[in-house]
């Protein structure tokens, strides 16, 4: 449904996307990851035809992005950053205004923005004007038309920016709910946002892609992924890393933690350890050494180190990258 090859953006020296490729299918929901200043917006403009690349190539379910821009472009909804309306619209008249746009008449577009209102929850502010509104209920609005036409393809930069718990909960349910049958790619810089709604994820950092891959995946090149969490109250945190230290699979052992009478160490298993059979070792021996066990379990990894990991600059200053120095 989305195929981009090599996208490139250059402002002046600047590559602010530098060679980027990734495709999205129908089903799928692909999380852009990145820290402030990735790329991310960036791209999801090139995708969406909103400005042009300066080399590469988008495809929207075959059309060229650049060649055959309106077919492409009916394809898709946008959900841009900050959330851009009509201020002295209300939502009502803002969501049948776009309704329009899109070519919807009659009927269908009677239709079309009630399902968005519905879908969306707007139907408390239908009739205030878009410069009365919370951001959250911007943020709403501005979904709802992304959605008016039932695109097959979404593109949402930063859909849940500005929005408390509650709405951003609304907000993913409804893009993992959608996603079943759409293909669905949208920017955050917020890691939770992954488990809770994406397929698959991609981290851009200073305009390149450095990682791809399911959530799964991407955990599992946390330093932690595999190591086992014991908790054990009673005994000094030193002897149970000793003790841990000397089982055949225990590559690394160390204290996390030491308090009221309990400590947690952390077990870092070789590479020949099977999945799960490091913590079958630890537990037979806190029985032999008849340990009380407050917790034992296997780290699945963390999105937050693996995102700091490859994302923190050099603690060289990098230099400028200039148009032409692909990675």
């Amino acid at each position: 449904m989305i195929k981009v090859e090599n996208l490139t953006k250059a402002f002046g020296p600047k590559l602010a996307v530098d060679g980027v490729s990734f495709s999205v299918e129908r089903g799928e929901v692909l999380g852009f990851l990145g820290p402030n200043g990735a790329g991310k917006s960036t791209t999801m403009r090139m995708v969406t035809g909103f400005i042009p690349p300066t080399d590469g190539r988008v495809r929207i379910a075959g059309y060229d992005m650049e060649a055959e821009p309106i077919a492409a472009k009916r394809l898709v909804g946008y959900l841009p950053e900050n959330a851009p309306a009509y201020a002295d619209m209300t939502v009502w008249g803002f969501l049948n205004f776009v309704a329009e746009l899109r070519g919807l008449v009659g009927e269908a577009k009677r239709k079309a923005v009630n399902r968005a209102v519905e879908m969306c929850f707007l139907d408390s502010v239908l009739y205030q004007s878009i410069e009365t509104l919370s951001k959250g209920y911007l943020h709403r609005a501005c979904f709802a038309q992304s959605i008016l036409h039932d695109p097959p393809i979404l593109v949402l930069d930063e859909p849940t920016d500005g929005l408390d718990p509650n709405q951003k909960h609304e907000v993913r349910t409804l893009i993992r709910e959608m996603g079943r049958n759409k293909a669905i790619v949208f920017s955050t810089h917020i890691l939770e946002e992954v488990d809770a709604a994406c397929t698959r994820a991609i981290i851009i950092d200073r305009g390149r892609i450095v990682a791809n891959g399911t959530p799964e995946e991407l955990r599992a090149q946390s330093e932690v992924a595999g190591a086992v969490l014991l908790t054990v109250k009673g005994k000094p945190a030193a002897e149970i890393a000793q003790k841990l230290r000397e089982l055949p699979l225990v590559r690394r052992a160390e204290a996390v933690a030491e308090k009221d009478g309990a400590a947690q160490i952390r077990a870092y298993p070789k590479p020949e350890a099977g999945d799960g059979e490091l913590g079958a070792r630890v537990f037979e021996l806190a029985a032999r050494e008849r340990w009380t066990v407050l917790e034992l379990r296997r780290e699945e990894g963390r999105l937050d180190e693996v995102f700091r990991k490859i994302t923190l600059p050099d603690t060289k200053p990098e230099k400028e990258r200039e148009i032409g120095k692909k990675q």
